[in-house]
């Protein structure tokens, strides 16, 4: 791995891997924490409707994207604020929608010839230094929004009715919470893709949801967990010619299943000791 650092490309890579598991590590666990993974699923898949329009219409695709996703963020908050639970159809849908609004846009752009690959599976390896300090500047966002509102998230995380009778404004912190999904997503195409961003977003924060009993806890585990599969995921890609987003997902995921295993195997030893100790 240090002969890879020699590297401009895997120095850039490294560094917006670790920016982007802090990011997914803290919103990431409020995702998890508040059962919401299906709907950032549908914000990231839908976001494809952005990079089409920003193809079509020939702007930057970072910033149009972010802007169309957050747009989704909201309708899907809409939707959903009432009930979370029972809007599967609607956020499947806008996750449709989105998808083949953007596969139609970029098939009628003219002479549009860039590998979209890298939007549905990653491309971390072409990180440059003007990607880099939109995910510093992000993460220092979000850093601040969650230590700010640290209390009010916790609230609305384990407990909405009590949030909402001491005065919380409950509906304002959930649209926050998916203006920063929708962010997040963004940000995360970049290393991971569209198609793999809910792993990200979703397995570190469920594995340390098991090591620990806290909100921030758990946001700095899954952050670590983060930057270990991306380092992981990186060698792996360098030394083996692999899809760098797909390796680091791949890693994520046997470290996930290792965990769950090694947690019922846990559970079944504490289990039988209890019943020879009676």
């Amino acid at each position: 791995m240090w002969q890879a650092l020699h590297f401009e490309f895997m120095r850039n890579a490294l560094i917006a891997g670790t920016m982007v598991s802090i990011i997914c590590g803290v919103v990431g666990t409020l995702v998890v924490v508040n059962r919401l993974v299906f709907l950032s699923g549908g914000i990231a898949h839908a976001a494809y409707g952005g990079i089409g329009l920003a193809v079509y219409f020939g702007f930057s695709p970072g910033f149009f994207t972010a802007g169309f996703a957050s747009a989704v963020a909201f309708v899907m908050g809409a939707i959903t604020v009432k009930d979370k639970h029972r809007a599967d159809a609607a956020i499947g849908a806008l996750w449709a929608i989105g998808m083949a609004l953007g596969i139609i846009l970029v098939s009628l752009t003219p002479g549009y010839n860039v590998d979209l690959m890298g939007y549905l599976f990653g491309s971390i390896l072409t990180v440059v230094k003007s990607d880099i300090w939109m995910m510093i500047a992000l993460n220092v966002v979000i850093l601040l929004v969650v230590l700010l509102f640290y209390k009010e998230f916790i609230a609305i995380s384990y407990d909405e009715e009590f949030a909402f009778v001491v005065g919380i404004p409950v509906t304002l912190f959930y649209f926050i919470l998916l203006l920063m999904t929708s962010l997040a997503v963004v940000v995360t195409i970049k290393v991971v893709g569209l198609i793999l961003v809910i792993a990200l977003l979703s397995i570190p924060p469920s594995i340390a949801e098991d090591y620990t009993h806290s909100l921030g806890g758990m946001m700095l585990m899954a952050s670590l967990f983060g930057i270990f599969f991306t380092v992981c995921g990186l060698y792996l890609s360098f030394n083996y010619n692999l899809p760098s987003g797909a390796a680091i997902i791949m890693v994520a995921g046997a470290a996930f299943f290792l965990s769950k295993i090694l947690r019922w195997i846990g559970r079944r030893s504490v289990s039988s000791s209890s019943m020879y100790d009676t």
